[in-house]
């Protein structure tokens, strides 16, 4: 029996992969279990957009809550970009952003 937090995962990983579906997206899941795409495949979720050569890659994490000062720093904002010395932003943003960037359609 898988243990209770990779359930979770997999469930989590599932409703994304729905959500980009809805938004008129292709989307699949990549279990590096299974081998798919090697030993290398070390993300969840592939997106694919119209145009583009290669999937974006992604990762799903599901937490009960996160800390208080990422969800205050993005507030109302469609955007929060993170950068640490010497390294490249990232970038989080709510699901109706990735989708408009994406190219879908936000129901």
């Amino acid at each position: 029996m898988a243990h209770p937090s990779k359930i979770k995962g997999d469930r989590i990983e599932r409703e994304v992969i729905a959500l980009f579906k809805q938004a008129g997206l292709e989307a699949k899941r990549i279990d590096a279990r299974l081998g798919q795409f090697g030993a290398d495949a070390s993300h969840d979720v592939d997106v694919y957009k119209p145009g583009r050569d290669a999937p974006l890659c992604g990762e799903v994490k599901a937490r009960k809550s996160f800390p208080k000062w990422l969800t205050g720093w993005l507030a109302d904002n469609d955007w929060l970009a993170l950068r640490g010395d010497r390294e490249e932003p990232i970038f989080v943003l709510p699901q109706r952003v990735m989708i408009e960037l994406l190219g879908g359609k936000n129901d």
